[in-house]
C-alpha cells in the first residue's frame, strides 16, 4: 500500500511503514515540512493519480489518529499495521479511518452529508 504521511507525524511513521514493505513517504521527504494540508493532499493526489483515476476518485484516502495517549511514532505505526488489514478495503475505495481512544471510525468517500 501507498502512504503520504503527513507533517503533522514524524517521519518515523514512514519509516516504519517503509519497513514493513509498505511504499511511504513523508512530506518532509518533498521538502513540504511546512505545507499547507491541501498541499499534502495535492501532492498525494498527484502520486497516486493513475490508481485515483482507474477507481474514479477524487481525492486519496485518509487516516487520522486522535487518540492522545497515542502520540509516539512507533506507537501510531503498530496501531496502524495492526489494523491495516481491517480498513484495506475502505482505504483501496477511497475512505477516511479515524483512531479514536476504545474505537476505529471507518467512512467511505464521498462523505455526502444528509439532507
Amino acid at each position: 500500500m501507498k502512504f503520504t504521511v503527513d507533517n503533522a507525524l514524524s517521519p518515523l511513521v514512514a519509516e516504519g511503514l517503509r519497513r514493513a514493505g509498505h511504499d511511504a513517504v513523508h512530506g518532509r521527504d518533498y521538502g513540504m515540512q511546512a505545507a499547507a494540508d491541501e498541499d499534502i493532499f495535492e501532492r498525494a493526489a498527484r502520486d497516486s493519480g493513475t490508481l485515483l483515476a482507474l477507481r474514479q476518485e477524487t481525492k486519496p484516502s485518509v487516516i487520522l489518529f486522535r487518540r492522545p495517549s497515542q502520540r509516539r511514532p512507533e506507537t501510531q505505526t503498530a496501531l496502524l499495521l495492526a489494523n491495516l488489514p481491517n480498513v484495506t478495503d475502505v482505504l483501496e475505495q477511497g475512505g477516511v479511518v479515524v483512531f479514536e481512544e476504545g474505537r476505529i471510525r471507518i467512512r467511505p468517500l464521498p462523505i455526502v452529508s444528509k439532507p
